[in-house]
């Protein structure tokens, strides 16, 4: 076969179970989480006496550490992040979910929806079998869970590639915000040892043992690595059994806050660290494999073709082969490659059947631990057949010494067509490389040239939190690994084309907007998806929870998607259609009021908007709010005094389209009795905590905006309103322990909602919770919490898994609709912001570190955070928006800190084991 060398896993040291000796261990409570940092002014003290580390102090993680005690090998690593989530690879996640269908809708639900189903029956079918497109939310042909994702390669809005936590390729989002998924089994890394001019290793870098390319050697084992991930960074770590040498590889993308062109690359690097424990020399290869394409049908579409390339820059050389997938819709390149310096060389294979039993390309890499290197370019593909290409890079590493080999893999679809086919859009890296197709080279250059920088600045952003002792460790591991969803929700960014116009994009309605072109044209359009199943772009009552992550990070990103929003709320379309919930007609969208969505990417986003048809989000009660909240805290914390200027008119035209929902004249606004919000199955019905708290925050923001743009009338207005609705608010739904759910009187009226402080943790979040700006009174706040604590928290799942969104007086969940007894995680976060701010700092990370064990350790969604997920069998909507809102707990402890004099004593709180 070809194979040489023992198999892996064959000389294995049972002794060494577990010693990871890779510093603090993700998943597992170490001494440094025995407090939040100083500058929290809170210091967690654990219910047994433990010693305080220091500042900075790493602690070894337990050989127990729950994802890693299947590791066999010995080896830390070079290089690896301390914090962060870390399994073996022979790691098996055990508890079986499946995504939420028909089977788990109760009888009652059943009977109180058979007409949506009805409605949504008949589009569905009418939409997947008629018209033969994708169902922007498919509800009969959800994702099937696979526990296997690891960190998406690739920066913003460029498409990404995901690479698994066993090393496969297995999830691509190439055409924007559909996915593909699958592994494509010819996407490996093999290493190849030679020691006095014989190889006496070569080695499949994977645990699978595939039907295909049997001339190769698979099926390493998995129990000698381990996976490592800090977000936008990965390790993956291989001991090679026997052979005394170890290999880390570092996969680095350019995520980089506040940096709007290097993020936006379709670029990933590969680091290769080679360590040689031997008392010889030893010849290391790795060979980078991969198939012209992405594993869907149109590999075999025919066309396809590879060619070798070079390209020498300012002293720097890169070679490898580019794999060009000539589709008649968004064609694009792929280009493996590797940097040539002193003392490493880099052959290729320019093509090779993937489908075969690939026994010419292991023989080659055998032979001499290189590869052939023919010039020229490969045939095309005839229809129905695949075709694959290989990159090797070679050193030598001396005895007892190390050695680095840098790869890299770029993608290069440089204009795109959305479903419609419609218009043609430039992705926002062509301002930088061109959008002529013939970008890979040179990104690949830029890669493999620039990753260190990128480096450099990727630590200047993550040390100080990830060096913080007192921070847990699992909060370091969301913080950064839940922003994947940035680059790997489907998202789209985009250039403005050049002969766009102030009209093209507002109509004769819009005015005032200044600023508008200028921001578009220098920032371009930013989109990501609700969810990889819920396909709607910057569906807005999710990305009011997301938004934190955007404006702290990459706030021009914010401030282009608001203009875009802006733009659509001044706009409308007239077009009638039904709406499924209520089987109501009426039109696609109203004037003045905040749209549901920017559209459908298998449609035309931005052109046609509020792809969503369940409800008609004209009556919807939370979107006009919550762009008037978003507003004033972007402005609050970018300073961006034109931005306020040009968004004043479209908050004033919004709160008077939302003014209409306050009946009663009483300065509270009122529910519709239909599920009129985010919680879009959980019925509500007149004043309620959540939409009356967020309206009553928006009605303060336009105050303090009043207030800094001196327009004293608006002001007064507003105070007016204010005053009236604060009363209103108390009177009707606080209960003297925690707001009601809403004044309808019902059975499940007096329900514990655990979003029930929205709008405190948005004014929070802007400086607005106390002094003359104090809405609502701090020690109502501070009891709902803690209410929200000790029965949506701690009554639920054993305080185990995050807030329940519904929970009875009695301690049991709210099962009067579908989602008041689903865990939100994205709130959750939210939620645990909003303890943090108002001093509950214990009682915030637990109800948070809930959701991240469930999550990632518990049940293997890792990088595909869901919507939502019971207590028990089912999850909603993989891969969701809205858990970006961890960011906000950082901006809650930063804003702690900036409060906390220097001199003051950390409080002493209970922690919990």
């Amino acid at each position: 076969s070809g194979t040489l060398g023992p198999r892996s896993g064959t000389l294995g040291r049972p002794g060494d179970r577990g010693r990871s000796g890779g510093g603090e261990g993700p998943g597992f409570r170490t001494r440094s989480e025995a407090g939040l940092a100083r500058h929290t002014g809170v210091v967690m003290a654990a219910a047994a006496p433990l010693e305080r580390p220091c500042e900075g102090t790493a602690v070894a993680a337990p050989a127990s550490a729950p994802l890693e005690r299947l590791y066999e090998g010995t080896a830390p690593g070079r290089g690896v992040a301390a914090a962060g989530w870390r399994l073996c690879l022979a790691h098996r996640f055990e508890e079986p979910r499946q995504p939420y269908g028909a089977g788990d809708v109760s009888f009652r639900d059943v009977l109180r929806h058979i007409g949506l189903g009805l409605r949504y029956f008949r589009w569905w079918y009418k939409k997947t079998r008629i018209e033969k497109k994708s169902a922007f939310i498919d509800l009969l042909c959800a994702v099937p869970l696979q526990q296997i994702y690891g960190c998406p390669l690739g920066g913003i809005g460029g498409g990404t590639i995901t690479r698994g936590w066993r090393g496969e390729f297995c999830r691509w989002q190439l055409n924007p915000g559909i996915y593909h998924y699958g592994t494509v089994i010819a996407d490996q890394f093999t290493v190849c040892l030679r020691c006095k001019g014989q190889t006496v290793y070569q080695q499949v870098l994977s645990i699978e043992k595939p039907n295909t390319l049997q001339g190769w050697n698979w099926g390493y084992c998995g129990h000698y690595a381990f996976y490592h991930a800090l977000y936008p960074r990965a390790w993956m770590v291989y001991e090679l059994p026997g052979q005394n040498v170890v290999l880390t590889c570092r996969q680095v993308s350019p995520v980089i806050p506040h940096d709007y062109k290097d993020s936006s690359l379709p670029v990933g690097v590969f680091i290769w660290e080679v360590e040689n424990g031997r008392d010889e020399d030893v010849d290391v290869s790795i060979m980078f494999s991969m198939q012209n394409g992405m594993g869907a049908k149109q590999d075999k579409s025919g066309g396809h073709w590879n060619e070798p390339f070079t390209l020498e820059k300012d002293g720097e050389r890169v070679a490898g082969v580019l794999l060009h997938h000539c589709t008649r819709v968004n064609p694009f390149t792929l280009a493996i490659s590797a940097r040539e310096k002193a003392g490493t060389g880099v052959t290729h294979l320019k093509a090779f059947n993937p489908a075969g039993l690939g026994r010419e390309v292991w023989q080659d890499l055998l032979h001499d631990g290189r590869l052939e290197s023919p010039p020229g370019k490969s045939k095309l593909t005839e229809k129905g057949e695949l075709t694959a290409a290989a990159v090797c890079a070679s050193c030598t590493v001396p005895a007892r010494g190390h050695r680095t080999l840098e790869m890299a893999l770029a993608w290069d679809m440089p204009c795109i067509h959305f479903g419609s086919r419609e218009k043609l859009h430039l992705r926002r890296y062509t301002r930088f490389f061109g959008s002529g197709g013939d970008a890979a080279p040179a990104l690949s250059h830029y890669a493999l040239t620039h990753y260190k920088e990128w480096e450099r600045k990727i630590e200047a952003w993550q040390n100080p939190i990830l060096e913080n002792s007192q921070l847990p460790s699992w909060y370091k591991s969301a913080l950064f690994n839940e922003l994947y969803f940035v680059t790997d929700g489907g998202t789209i960014w985009v250039e403005l084309p050049p002969d766009c116009c102030d009209e093209d994009l507002r109509g004769q309605a819009a005015a005032g907007m200044s600023h508008l072109l200028p921001v578009l044209r220098e920032y371009g359009r930013f989109a990501y998806l609700e969810g990889q199943e819920y396909r709607m772009y910057n569906t807005y009552d999710v990305h009011f929870y997301a938004s934190f992550a955007l404006v702290m990070l990459w706030p021009k990103l914010q401030i282009s998607l608001q203009y875009d929003i802006a733009v659509t709320v001044m706009n409308e379309d007239v077009q009638l259609r039904q709406y499924l919930m209520c089987g109501q007609t009426a039109q696609v969208k109203l004037k003045n009021v905040v749209p549901h969505d920017i559209g459908d990417p298998g449609d035309e986003p931005w052109q046609r908007v509020n792809a969503y048809l369940m409800h008609d989000t004209a009556d919807w009660k939370d979107l006009n709010l919550k762009f008037v909240l978003q507003v004033y805290r972007d402005y609050y914390l970018t300073q961006d005094s034109m931005y306020l200027q040009d968004m004043w008119p479209v908050c004033q035209a919004v709160m008077e389209s939302e003014l209409k929902f306050d009946t009663d004249n009483d300065g509270l606004i009122e529910n519709g009795g239909f599920a009129d919000q985010t919680y879009d199955a959980w019925v509500v019905n007149g004043a309620s905590a959540y939409c009356g708290g967020l309206w009553l925050a928006a009605v303060c923001m336009m105050c303090k905006m009043a207030e800094v743009l001196g327009d004293a009338k608006i002001q007064q207005k507003y105070m007016d309103i204010l005053n009236k609705g604060k009363e209103a608010f108390e009177r009707k739904l606080w209960n003297g322990k925690y707001y009601n759910y809403d004044s309808s009187g019902s059975d499940a009226s007096n329900s514990i909602m655990s979003d029930q402080c929205a709008g405190q943790w948005f004014l929070g979040a802007c400086g607005l919770d106390q002094g003359e700006f104090e809405v609502f009174p701090k020690s109502h706040i501070v009891s709902a919490l803690r209410t929200i604590f000790e029965k949506n928290v701690m009554s639920f799942a054993g305080g185990t898994m995050g807030a329940v969104n519904g929970m009875r007086p009695s301690g049991q969940p709210d099962t009067s609709s579908v989602q008041s007894n689903e865990v939100w995680v994205g709130v959750v976060y939210a939620l645990a912001a909003t303890m943090i701010q108002e001093g509950l700092v214990e009682e915030g990370f637990r109800t948070a570190e809930g959701c991240y064990r469930t999550v990632w350790e518990q049940l293997g969604m890792a990088f595909q955070t869901p919507e939502a997920y019971r207590e028990k069998k089912v999850y909603r909507s993989l891969a969701y928006m809205r858990p970006l809102s961890i960011w906000s707990m950082q901006l809650a402890l930063e804003r702690r800190a900036s409060q906390a004099p220097a001199s003051t004593e950390p409080i002493q709180v209970p922690n919990h084991p």
